[in-house]
């Protein structure tokens, strides 16, 4: 980072803070909330929407912005406002509910901090559950209100055979390029072999330019920021912070656009609090935390 001191961290949820349960790791946890009483910037950046970030804010003690939906949503933690969103309008939304739905997708849209779902979602329902906390059952996901609120749709996320993804992921890439993002990956052992999911979201907005902006209104420069993540959505946060740090399960892609890479898994725990003491100088002691080789926490 060069001359630059960091002053302000960006923390991925799952995967990274919290284990496979959803419960944040007890000892990144303390760390985090030490660094606070240092005077340093705490954040989280998730693709989660607002309804299953909050509970994990308050445990923080977090009273900034926070970045959900991949950095489609920032939200004041104390007040709970919306401070951006960049989301689907109604053109955008209807031409990718046509899409997901000619291409027989198991699917589910994210739109007003809740998540919608029919019968053939049930199945993937303890995964998708961690994304919001209000969650809606449909007899058809496809005629779900929330595909027409005022304040546009979140996400529209899709599983299927890798073949009905790698299709519909190349046509929105040729046809919906300029309004529509896409991201293809493999659920893994969730939904059994050969099962891929594709998220598409409102194109113009990622964690990267979410940091960007929070910390632009904090006043701190980019290069003094600091992220840790693990998953491909967090790869524009490691290409804007000064420095990125990639959890130690995170697929090789994610591992090379990395500063830094963790021994720690998002399992275990403890990725947070080393890069709070690497990065940052923050030691945990008996008696309480400190800075450690005079660094600074600005």
């Amino acid at each position: 980072m060069g001359a630059h001191r960091p002053r302000f961290l960006a923390v991925d949820l799952d995967g990274t803070l919290v284990d496979s349960h959803g419960s944040p790791h007890a000892g990144d946890v303390r760390a985090i909330r030490a660094a606070q009483r240092l005077g340093i910037h705490v954040t989280i950046a998730t693709g989660r929407l607002y309804s299953g970030t909050r509970e994990v804010a308050e445990a923080l003690g977090l009273r900034h912005a926070i970045a959900c939906v991949d950095g489609s949503h920032i939200v004041d933690a104390a007040t709970h406002a919306t401070l951006m969103s960049v989301s689907l309008g109604p053109s955008d939304a209807s031409r990718v509910r046509e899409e997901f739905a000619r291409a027989n997708l198991v699917s589910y849209v994210l739109a007003d901090d809740a998540v919608a779902y029919d019968s053939r979602g049930a199945p993937y329902l303890p995964y998708v559950a961690t994304w919001s906390k209000n969650v809606r059952a449909n007899e058809d996901v496809f005629q779900s209100d929330l595909w027409s609120v005022p304040s546009g749709v979140s996400a529209v996320v899709g599983v299927g055979s890798r073949t009905q993804i790698d299709e519909l992921t190349d046509f929105m890439a040729c046809h919906l390029a300029s309004s529509v993002q896409v991201t293809r990956f493999s659920v893994g052992s969730l939904g059994g072999p050969n099962r891929w999911a594709l998220i598409a979201r409102a194109a113009g907005a990622t964690k990267g330019s979410a940091l960007r902006w929070m910390a632009e209104r904090e006043g701190v420069a980019i290069e003094e920021t600091v992220c840790v993540g693990d998953w491909l959505n967090d790869v524009p946060m490691f290409e804007a912070a000064g420095r990125s740090y990639a959890m130690g399960q995170s697929p090789r892609e994610v591992k090379e656009r990395a500063t830094d890479v963790l021994s720690e898994t998002g399992e275990r725990g403890g990725g947070v609090a080393r890069v709070l003491a690497e990065a940052f100088g923050v030691v945990m002691e008996e008696e309480g935390a400190g800075l450690r080789d005079g660094a600074a926490a600005g």
